[in-house]
Parts: structure tokens; C-alpha cells; sequence
């Protein structure tokens, strides 16, 4: 086979895994409940975000908090402070997409 497959978990409880890490890119699958919440971090590449579920809150750098409801695709740029949570009943999902693969940007 040329190509290859990927699974990803679909559930309602909290799951960050990683589906692809390889020279090209990087994509995680993140579900979040009601108030969870991603460590604060940089971003280690550029960062795109898509909402697949729920509705997103993030805030950037030292910017206000913004919302994205499903069906959203954010970008994010290298090395952005992000706060990463979600604020609503809704179960939140979504993707992130990081290229270059943050092994393939400068220190």
C-alpha cells in the first residue's frame, strides 16, 4: 500500500494523543470538557488549530481571550504564548496541525 492510515479516539472524556510526528508535521487530537484546560505554552511551530466540537477559548499572548465555535480553523504563529481551555457545557475537540514539524525549526 502507498499510503497509510491513522485512527484517532472519539470519546467524551478528556484525550490529547498524537496521531502523526514525522519530518513533515505534527498532528494532536485534544478533546477538553467543561473547564479543562491545556498547560500555558509557546508555540513550538506554526499552529493551526481546527474545532471539530464545542467551542474553543484561547488566549494569545498578552491579547483578550477569544472564542471559535466549531467549524473553525485558527492560525497560530511560531512561538506565541497560548492558553489553550475549554470555557462551555459543550465537549470541545479539535485538531492541531503543526508545520514545519517542530523538529524542523530553529532553536
Amino acid at each position: 500500500m502507498i499510503e497509510k492510515q491513522f485512527s484517532f479516539t472519539q470519546a467524551d472524556e478528556k484525550v490529547i494523543e498524537r496521531i502523526i510526528s514525522d519530518e513533515n508535521l505534527d498532528i494532536n487530537h485534544m478533546i477538553l470538557t467543561k473547564s479543562e484546560a491545556l498547560p500555558q505554552h509557546y508555540s513550538n511551530s506554526n499552529v493551526y488549530m481546527l474545532v471539530v466540537r464545542g467551542t474553543i477559548t484561547l488566549q494569545l499572548d498578552e491579547q483578550e481571550e477569544h472564542n471559535y465555535p466549531r467549524g473553525s480553523i485558527i492560525t497560530i504563529p511560531y512561538k506565541t504564548k497560548m492558553n489553550v481551555s475549554n470555557q462551555f457545557e459543550d465537549t470541545l475537540e479539535f485538531f492541531v496541525v503543526k508545520a514545519p514539524s517542530p523538529s524542523k525549526m530553529p532553536s
